[in-house]
């Protein structure tokens, strides 16, 4: 699948990324690969192929799901500038 100035110059706007247009080419042809690699990797038969979350064996460590620390909350609010209702209260930022 070959990718074109537009859908490069599309894509960089919508990733916010700027692409200049020496550029455009070199990531036109890097994305055209990456989506030849897509291609290729729906062809793959993988019908009975089990899903997995790692390639080796691997036994993940698991502990028990407990509170370790201490509540320390009203400490680091003493602190704070300025709270209500056990939150921090910050400046508005946005309008």
């Amino acid at each position: 699948m070959s990718i074109g100035k537009s859908e490069v110059e599309y894509i960089s706007r919508l990733a916010m990324i700027a692409v200049a247009e020496n550029e455009v080419e070199p990531v036109s042809a890097k994305l055209s690969k990456v989506l030849d690699l897509f291609e290729q990797m729906q062809a793959v038969n993988t019908e009975g192929v089990e899903p997995m979350a790692h390639p080796h064996e691997v036994a993940q460590r698991l502990r028990v799901d407990q509170v370790t620390e201490a509540d320390q909350h009203e400490k680091l609010q003493s602190v704070a500038p300025a709270t209500a209702k056990e939150m921090y209260l910050v400046p508005q930022v946005i309008e």
